[in-house]
Formats: structure tokens, sequence, C-alpha cells
């Protein structure tokens, strides 16, 4: 007698990633098909075990749990080898950066809708990417941890300040500016020895991120999400703030934006997901700064579902199923914004308005329900990622941000002033 398999979808993630995207658990299940969740082995079993038990949590709707080592895709994919006589497994994707790979890796072999795995493999390496797009890439030099010693490099003719930024950390983790490459070397020292190192010329001008829904290597949709960092104040350059759809500023400069952008996703045989890549535009000429394979980080995917009323995460399980898919166009504007705060022990977050969702200890973020193009500006969101008893400091990584709104509006609308007004009512207190 043959067994009849379930049908299965895994979603290759850790708890802190797939609470931002839960609807991609909560779909799944939806269309009949089993979400498996593929995690790194470590702290997060017992507690993701005790959320699917829970019925009151979106992940109850998880059929199944896959830890593996490492991610890997050789410990990924000899992990879900039990899986594979269990389920009929019908797609796979990444949330977060870290499975893109072996996201990749597994749909291939398995000849699935994915990434492609050369394409996979290039999105996690800003070496692979700056080698195989050369022209729309800032002038750039590696250095592997065997050149440290007697650190030379040729940058005559750079204009400027130069960045150092490590090829595969996430999350601006690593990455500095420097007014020039004299004392280079005692910078790269203070970083891991196995690490490789780019320097490159420091590109200035406004920031982008394109995302792009791609099926069968044609893109179905594509939005440009405005971009802030905090590299006014100092040396790093960690996102604060994205806006979607962005503010047009120029249409020239937007449409060649996204000739290259599509240019990118062409040259690299991207095939199967979403792809999210981010760009400077210095005069008229579009820079590349990185592309990954994945969803976009700090909830920008949550921003698009509320500028157009469709979630994206939907989209992306259509996709790595092979359900043809379309997405609407926008009919508000969003802005998520990180606020500046105090140095202090974390004491509590205070909203004269809208509830403070504490996403880490609540282990989801709450549901943001889109409204009609012509509804007032509001703000939809005051989150933090943070705890009482964490320390704050200074900002020069991701995960040093504390809090944050979103707000959206008509898209006629200033929304820098509805997320400023949003903000001034948000208060973050701190002991010494």
């Amino acid at each position: 007698m043959t067994t009849v398999q379930e049908p299965a979808l895994i979603i290759m993630t850790s708890l802190k990633m797939i609470i931002r995207n839960l609807r991609l658990v909560e779909y799944a299940r939806e269309l009949g098909v089993t979400p498996v969740l593929l995690f790194t082995q470590g702290g997060d079993e017992e507690r993701l075990r005790e959320l699917m038990a829970d019925p009151g949590h979106p992940l109850s709707a998880l059929g199944d749990l896959c830890p593996v080592p490492d991610p890997s895709p050789a410990s990924t994919i000899a992990g879900v080898q039990s899986l594979l006589r269990r389920y009929d497994v019908r797609g796979a994707l990444s949330c977060g950066e870290y499975y893109v790979e072996a996201a990749g890796a597994l749909t291939h072999l398995l000849g699935l809708p994915g990434s492609g795995w050369p394409a996979a493999a290039i999105s996690r390496n800003k070496m692979f990417q700056r080698t195989a797009l050369p022209d729309v890439s800032p002038r750039w030099q590696a250095i592997h941890p065997g050149q440290r010693d007697g650190l030379s490099l040729s940058t005559e003719g750079w204009p400027g300040p130069v960045v150092l930024k490590p090829v595969s950390r996430m999350s601006s983790s690593g990455v500095r500016e420097l007014s020039s490459v004299d004392g280079l070397a005692e910078v790269v020292a203070g970083y891991p020895e196995h690490e490789t190192l780019l320097v490159e010329e420091r590109v200035v001008g406004p920031e982008y991120s394109v995302e792009s829904l791609v099926q069968h290597g044609e893109p179905v949709w594509s939005g440009i999400t405005e971009k802030l960092t905090n590299e006014a104040n100092g040396s790093t350059f960690v996102e604060i703030g994205h806006t979607v759809p962005a503010p047009e500023s120029s249409p020239s400069q937007f449409a060649e934006l996204s000739r290259v952008h599509a240019e990118v996703l062409r040259r690299l045989d991207f095939r199967d997901g979403i792809a999210h890549a981010e760009y400077r535009i210095a005069g008229e000429r579009v820079v590349l700064m990185e592309v990954a394979f994945r969803i976009p980080g700090d909830g920008i995917a949550a921003l698009w579902g509320l500028a157009t009323g469709s979630s994206m995460e939907e989209r992306l399980v259509d996709i790595a199923l092979g359900r043809p898919t379309r997405y609407p166009r926008p009919g508000r504007r969003v802005r998520h914004l990180f606020l500046d705060h105090p140095y202090g022990v974390l004491v509590d977050v205070r909203s004269k308005g809208t509830e403070v969702s504490w996403t880490t200890s609540g282990e989801r973020w709450p549901e943001l329900i889109p409204t009609g193009p012509d509804a007032g500006p509001r703000c939809c969101a005051v989150l933090t990622a943070r705890e009482p008893g964490d320390r704050l400091s200074a900002i020069v990584d991701s995960g040093e941000r504390s809090v944050s709104v979103i707000v959206d509006a008509p898209l006629g609308t200033d929304i820098h002033l509805v997320a400023e007004r949003a903000a001034e009512d948000v208060e973050i207190v701190v002991a010494p």
C-alpha cells in the first residue's frame, strides 16, 4: 500500500526572524500545505515547541520543526533528508539572511522554484557581487586574512573617504567609514582574523532599495524603498528609516535605477522569489551596494503590505509553491522610523496613542491592517525589540536600535511630518 505524503513548505529561519513574517506560516496552512520550520539548533527549539502548542499564537500552524547544526548548504541538505521521506516537499524559502544559500541549493537539487544556487551564493558575499557586476559597483579592493601584514592598497584616484566592510555579515555589522586609507591597517587589525574585508570608495548620494517579486526569471512586480541611515552623525551606516513607495525625486534617476536593477537580476540569473537590492544614486550614476535574495529586513515586507493592501508574505509562498501570482500598485505611503534614544538601562517605553508592542517578549509583531487610500494619516505601530534591563548605547549596528514607529498616509501627504509627530508621542525611559 502506498502512503500519501502531506504536501509541505520548508521555511528556513529563526524565531527572531519569523516573528516579523508569521503570515508565511499561516498562509501555507490555509493553502493546505504543512509549514515546516528549519532552524539552527540551540536556544530556539524549546520555545518554538511551546509556541507550536499555544493555539493563540500563529506558530501553532507549524506542522513540524527541523533543527540543523548550522546554516550551511551541506548541513541543511543533510538535515532535511528525514523531511523528504515524511513529506511531499513542494517548496522551500529563506526568511532572513543566513539560509539564503541553503535554500537556493535545496530548491536547485529538488527542481523546485527558487533563486538558483549560483545566484544565492553570490547574494551572500559582497566580493562575489563586486566581481560579477563590476560596472555597477563602487571601486573596491579585497583584503584577505593573509594580506593584513604589510597591508598595501592601490587606491590612487579614489575621491574622498573609503568604506570598510566584511564580505559576509548582515545588519550593517562591521561597516565603517574612514576619512582616507591612512591608518587602514590599524582599523583592519580590529576585525576577526578569519574575515575577508572590502575597502570601497565612499559613494555619496541618496540610498534606495528595490524589492522585486520574480517568477520564472521575470519580475512580476518591483517597488522602490527610500532608505535613511545614521551616516550623517558618525562613521556607521545603520538603517534608521524606510519609506514605501519612495517619493520620486527625479523621474530620470528612478528610471535608471529600475533599469540597473533589472539588469542586475538578469545577469545574476535570479529565477524565483524575492530580490532585495540596495543602491546609491550619485548624480546620474546608480551604484549597487548589495543584493540579497530573501525577504527584506526591518519589516519592509509589512510596509508594502500596508501600502498595497496585499500581503507580500502570501505572494512569496505562492512563488515558492509555483503558484501564479501578482502584486498590486501601492495606494498609500508608509514610513518605518527608528528613534534616537537616551543612553542608559531601558526601563520602559510609553506612547500617548498607539499601544507599544514588545516584539521580543511578545514573540510576534502586531497585526498591521491596511486601510483605504484616502483614509487619514495614522500611526500603525510602536515597536521595540529591546527589553527592560537592556543597556541602550550608540547605534553602531541594527541590533543597537531600540524603538520605532510605523505610520501611513495618503500618497500626497508629507509622510516625514506624520512620522515625526508619531515619534513625539513616544517616551523612552532609561536609568543611568
